[in-house]
């Protein structure tokens, strides 16, 4: 298989060298699945553009569709780096974990979400109705489902690029979660 290689600094273009440098600043070092963006002229700046668009989600509920979504789509780079910022938003490590199985029994609202997340991630946009209404019976509403949406989009953007890339994961290794068969 063909991999990616991550290019440095001086390998991509002067507005993503810029964009490197405030990664830098700001996280101390430039993530690999980044770093990939910037192999296209203006995909990283669009990238971090759609992350840090305003939205009516909380950080907390971002990172439960990210673990889900990740977790549907088995992309190990995003569930380790999502475990890193899972922690960093107040989660132990199992509610990540759960959060990862499409559950989070430990908040109400949260777990109707990370089933949302997971039936839709599976059925590629077309969710049940019944999760559906669960969704906004927890107290999410279409503004929140918009972006729910927009947050699962992003992730699996994401998850395909290091999915095709297979670029190194530069972020504490998540553990595999095992699925139990009842």
């Amino acid at each position: 298989m063909t991999h990616f290689t991550v290019p440095t600094r001086n390998e991509v273009s002067a507005n993503n060298q810029a964009i490197f440098d405030n990664l830098q600043k700001g996280l101390g070092f430039v993530p690999n699945l980044y770093a990939s963006f910037a192999h296209n002229e203006t995909a990283l700046g669009d990238y971090l553009a759609l992350q840090n668009r305003k939205s009516t989600l909380r950080a907390k509920e971002r990172e439960v569709i990210n673990l889900v979504v990740s977790q549907v789509n088995d992309c190990r780079y995003c569930q380790s780096a999502h475990t890193v910022l899972g922690k960093m938003n107040g989660f132990t490590d199992e509610q990540i974990l759960e959060i990862r199985s499409g559950e989070a029994s430990f908040d109400p609202k949260l777990d109707a979400l990370a089933k949302f997340v997971k039936e839709t991630t599976e059925n590629r946009g077309k969710p049940s109705q019944t999760s559906l209404e669960n969704l906004f019976a927890a107290g999410y509403n279409k503004a929140n489902l918009v972006d729910i949406l927009i947050v699962i989009g992003d992730k699996i953007i994401s998850n395909y690029l290091h999915g095709v890339g297979q670029f190194e994961i530069d972020f504490p290794l998540a553990p595999v979660l095992e699925e139990v068969e009842a």
